[in-house]
């Protein structure tokens, strides 16, 4: 694919926001492409071919780009770039094709009507994902931008602050940002939020309640819902130290339980990804529910029992075995899929684990450690020592041999 895209952003006054360079690259283009609403505001260029974006966008992308030829501009809303078609076009082309105009972000204007500095704001976009995606950023006292999928989102996000114990939370509504119909709504989610609200809209949340989880690996073991099957906080918190989460890295969580490892290590990051793979189908479903409740509903969990299960999955760049490690392959498919660096780790319970886990150390290297942990619980009158199942972790990078 050899074509090159300039990606034009339109503020909120549409043609009239351009500057005189950034209209003549438009007029000039043999080819524009753009939303329906977008195209509509530019005014007719004879011989000029005019594409809408396909729907969905990333998987006709390159059918529509390969139909394109000489020079092509893409139109987007402010800068391309937040959360936008031109970081698409980029993963698609590569950056040394693509060229960036950027007009005034929304994300700008809502945090000029806001007084939030950038430094301390984040922003999620809820375009095309899962509103439960907000869960993972909710603490007291921080401040989000949401960019609204639709009219229907704000009413969403409330919901979902008042069922995570942030209802409290103050919650202004600002709709078509720099344009004549600009409004801005402020609500309290315990007090309710209109259902349908207009489209284009940026939600900000000053969060204040007493829910919120920490990002730091070991959740509460009550966090998830198990059925037992869970890789208990200390040991978890332990494991996840070792498989050492990355911005943007892949894990595989094989025998996933409850998927708490999975889960754990995509809230490290917003970027991280993960696969959990258990051939339980009940887990299986409550695994996703888990990484729902817990903010990062995008968890892929492959219902499958390893090795077979493992085949074209994405290579990861980590791989906790948290379950089924005896079975035949697993672990040597799991070493094998690992990019360079990778970590691998592997829990036993068992003594037929354990011993294949200290074969495995004799003959690779890595650490050996026997985790042992107690804790203090009623015993008749007075209160003693509970210990938990002793695991071993067999942990090796892949740099390491």
């Amino acid at each position: 694919m050899t074509v090159s895209v300039t990606v034009v952003g339109i503020g909120a006054d549409g043609w009239t926001s351009l500057d005189e360079a950034a209209r003549r690259t438009v007029e000039e283009a043999g080819t524009l492409l753009g939303g329906a609403r977008h195209l509509a505001m530019v005014p007719p260029v004879p011989a000029q071919r005019r594409l809408p974006w396909p729907s969905p966008l990333r998987a006709g992308l390159g059918a529509l780009l390969a139909s394109c030829s000489g020079d092509v501009v893409a139109l987007a809303s402010g800068d391309p770039l937040v959360s936008g078609v031109g970081s698409t076009l980029i993963d698609v082309l590569g950056p040394d094709r693509v060229r960036i105009v950027p007009a005034l972000s929304s994300v700008a204007l809502a945090r000029a009507r806001m007084r939030w500095p950038a430094e301390t704001t984040s922003v999620l976009s809820l375009v095309g994902r899962d509103p439960r995606t907000l869960l993972r950023l909710l603490s007291p006292g921080r401040r989000v931008l949401v960019l609204s999928g639709d009219g229907t989102t704000p009413r969403r996000v409330a919901e979902l602050l008042l069922a995570a114990g942030f209802g409290t939370s103050e919650l202004t509504v600002l709709s078509d940002l720099g344009t004549e119909r600009e409004a801005m709504l402020r609500a309290v989610p315990a007090e309710g939020v209109p259902a349908e609200l207009p489209a284009l809209n940026i939600v900000a949340i000053e969060c204040s309640g007493t829910g919120g989880r920490s990002l730091v690996a070991g959740l509460p073991d009550d966090a998830f819902e198990h059925d037992g099957q869970l890789t208990k906080r200390d040991v978890r918190a332990s494991a996840l130290s070792r498989l050492a989460p990355l911005p943007g890295q892949m894990l595989w969580d094989v025998g996933a339980g409850a998927g708490s490892v999975a889960v754990e290590w995509m809230r490290t990051d917003a970027s991280c990804r993960a696969i959990a793979i258990e051939s339980h189908p009940e887990r299986a479903a409550r695994i996703a529910g888990n990484a729902a409740s817990l903010g990062v509903p995008a968890l892929h969990v492959v219902h499958g029992r390893a090795p077979e299960a493992l085949h074209g999955l994405a290579s990861p760049d980590a791989v906790f075995i948290g379950g089924g490690a005896t079975a035949e392959g697993v672990i040597d498919l799991c070493w094998k899929a690992l990019k360079p660096a990778g970590r691998l780790v592997v829990h036993g319970v068992t003594l037929q684990t354990e011993a294949l886990l200290m074969a495995r150390y004799a003959d690779l290297g890595g650490e050996l450690t026997r985790l042992s942990v107690e804790q203090a619980a009623p015993l008749g009158a007075f209160d003693g020592w509970k210990p938990a199942r002793t695991v071993t972790q067999w942990s090796l990078r892949k740099d390491e041999k």
